[in-house]
């Protein structure tokens, strides 16, 4: 309870500093939060993508059986083949009608007959992407147009990365920045209190218990920026959610799993907690020396 008050005291003598050392950290959770929510959002992209057709093979109109399953035969003997999907025209004309459900016009003039079947491949290896694609693409006698997804997967990568790099150097930066706020904050602190620190000292109190006010400060400061900042990304994200999923439909871009949530918020505290000390312990113990 003493450390406590002692602590108390400290951050209400000096209600600037512990103010700047707060927002210091609040903003560096936030950008953190943020970048746990986008990255998670990413990776559900990514995943959806994965599980769509990575190449479509149309095929000519007048097929017979034979045909059709010497095709889907050789398809599969493709090595990391996952899936080969045969698409009736039928079953096509079924999935037409269901994606334009909500435009009668669209859907009233269309028969089977005018729509294509095809072969939908999926893939564990990305090489085989090529391979069936140029063996295929050669067959104009039984193929009508082939559609190779890989650039669009290629693309969603790079940027993924991409985004994914500048969130964790942002993230990095502002982490760096609250580490040598709170770093100098609780130096200038102890400079503050050198005389009553030498006092104690001088009276048998060891070092650590002269610097365990310091150090609870910097993780009150820590766990203070965690808790609000997650919360203030959580509000903000809830507020934004229902149109970011909108704009990604079909895809849940920002999830509303409350266990996501509380995952995150409980990380920061501990990262809190553990950013606040390490800074705190190093700038106490470069100021106390005696």
């Amino acid at each position: 309870m003493t450390i406590l008050k002692t602590t108390w005291h400290h951050i209400r003598r000096s209600p600037f500093q512990s103010m700047v050392a707060i927002i210091a950290m609040i903003a560096c959770f936030f950008a953190i939060s943020f970048y746990a929510i986008i990255s998670d959002g990413l990776s559900t992209v990514i995943k959806y993508f994965e599980t769509k057709p990575e190449v479509t093979i149309f095929l000519k109109d007048g097929l017979d059986t034979n045909a059709i399953q010497t095709i889907q035969k050789d398809l599969a003997s493709y090595p990391n083949v996952k899936e080969t999907k045969y698409i009736s025209k039928e079953k096509a004309l079924s999935i037409y009608k269901e994606q334009n459900k909500d435009n009668p016009m669209l859907t009233e003039m269309v028969t089977a007959s005018i729509l294509p079947a095809s072969f939908e491949i999926i893939v564990s290896d990305p090489k085989v992407l090529e391979q069936i694609y140029q063996n295929y693409s050669s067959k104009t006698n039984i193929v009508d147009e082939v559609i190779y997804q890989k650039d669009v997967i290629k693309s969603l990568l790079e940027w993924t990365e991409i985004i994914k790099r500048i969130g964790i150097s942002i993230a990095l930066i502002i982490g760096s920045i609250s580490f040598l706020t709170v770093f100098t904050i609780i130096g200038m602190k102890v400079t503050n209190r050198k005389e009553e620190i030498r006092i104690s000292r001088l009276l048998g109190a060891s070092a650590f218990y002269v610097k365990k006010p310091f150090l609870l400060e910097g993780m009150i400061y820590g766990v203070t920026g965690a808790l609000v900042g997650s919360l203030l990304s959580f509000i903000i994200i809830t507020i934004l959610r229902s149109k970011i999923n909108s704009f990604f439909d079909p895809i849940i871009f920002i999830t509303n799993k409350p266990s996501f949530y509380l995952l995150v918020l409980s990380s920061e505290i501990l990262l809190g907690l553990i950013l606040g000390f390490v800074a705190s312990w190093i700038g106490a113990r470069r100021y106390i020396k005696f």
